[in-house]
């Protein structure tokens, strides 16, 4: 079956997107919600905050917490990005050199701030391939619920669950390629650990929609805070810093709502056209199928799948090595097709607007490439 009148406005004539994983292509949905932002912007000017962080703020909640299985949905806190979510987390960490466990292959946001801090001498981190089983002590454990760099996906999160600690370790599980991609029940674990991710890959939404979800007690006072934060906290004396007792204690200060929009909309369009994630999932999963027997014989089946399909659950990308990675994805972008490269990977994406005949496209141009 095909969803592409869905996305109407962002399918380019002649243009293969195959890189859903990096930038997933915006539905019409959030092209309504843009607008109602806007519109709310103009109606109700200075009011319009009252909106926002009302019904707007709520409907998104509500969302993100029944994606996830979240019992209480006031648990769920926005941010612009998932970076700004990472510094606040640690900042409410007070011992310093922060002692920090991570997975393997994390996203470039966390890879590229843990390294600073460790040049800065704020941090000592840990890598390991299995973070659940690493010896040591360690105040915050940061671990990608599905992979960047070969899309493997983890095993147990109830397994990190069980480390942590509100006085530490905080665990976070980093479910920025996972959220929407992969069905996820935080129920058991919802008073332990943080989730953080956002609207940019499968959620639809685009930029400046992230969020993560609180377990009480943990992270009560970060150092890195704004305005925000500090609401419904009136009982202090003046001069005092308030953080709000829920996720809003994370918050920072003002921001670009549009995101809330536009995620809410694409949700409204997944509930009208009854598209749960296992559902999206199942047609990724076939279409994933139809392109490794159809490459098979071209130069990209000659390539290392990083992350066979299998019975678990799977990314929404194949991941392929190869020393020839950059020239096939160059070969494949003067074609037309759009995937991504790291390094030695290929990286091959699909998402709820291809169909077999975009896979059949795609395997007759790899194809090309070796003659």
């Amino acid at each position: 079956m095909s969803w592409k009148r869905l996305f109407s406005k962002s399918l380019a004539p002649g243009r293969l997107h195959f890189a859903a994983h990096s930038h997933h292509l915006w539905p019409d949905a959030s092209f309504a919600g843009q607008v109602e932002a806007w519109e709310d912007a103009a109606r109700l000017a200075d009011g319009k905050w009252d909106r926002v962080m009302g019904e707007v703020w709520l409907e998104a909640q509500a969302h993100a917490a029944a994606e996830l299985k979240l019992p209480d949905p006031s648990t769920i806190v926005f941010a612009p990005n998932t970076h700004a979510l990472l510094i606040r987390i640690a900042s409410a960490i007070e011992r310093r050199p922060v002692r920090i466990l991570a997975g393997e292959g994390e996203f470039h946001s966390f890879r590229r701030q843990a390294s600073r801090w460790e040049e800065a001498g704020l941090a000592t981190v840990t890598r390991a391939d299995d973070p659940a089983g690493a010896e040591g002590v360690f105040d915050l454990i940061w671990v990608s619920q599905v992979r960047f760099g070969d899309g493997g996906v983890l095993g147990s999160i109830d397994a990190l669950a069980r480390l942590a600690r509100p006085e530490g370790p905080l665990v976070v599980v980093d479910g920025y390629h996972a959220f929407m991609a992969v069905s996820t029940d935080l129920s058991t674990v919802a008073d332990r650990i943080f989730y953080v991710a956002g609207g940019y890959k499968y959620a639809m939404a685009g930029e400046g929609v992230a969020f993560a979800h609180c377990p009480p007690g943990c992270a009560q006072r970060p150092v890195v805070t704004g305005w925000y934060a500090e609401f419904d906290d009136l009982s202090l004396p003046p001069g005092a810093v308030g953080y709000a007792k829920d996720a809003r204690r994370l918050l920072g200060a003002t921001f670009d709502p549009s995101g809330l929009y536009r995620f809410n909309a694409v949700r409204r369009m997944l509930d009208g056209e009854g598209l749960t994630t296992m559902a999206i999932s199942e047609h990724v999963a076939r279409l994933q199928r139809r392109a490794l027997e159809l490459l098979e014989k071209t130069p990209i089946g000659a390539m290392a799948l990083l992350n066979p399909l299998g019975d678990r659950a799977h990314a929404r990308f194949l991941a392929f090595r190869s020393s020839h990675a950059p020239t096939i994805h160059a070969a494949l972008a003067a074609r037309g097709v759009v995937t991504d490269v790291r390094g030695d990977v290929l990286r091959i994406g699909f998402g709820l607007y291809h169909d077999a005949a975009d896979v059949d496209r795609l395997a007759a141009i790899a194809g090309d490439l070796g003659g």
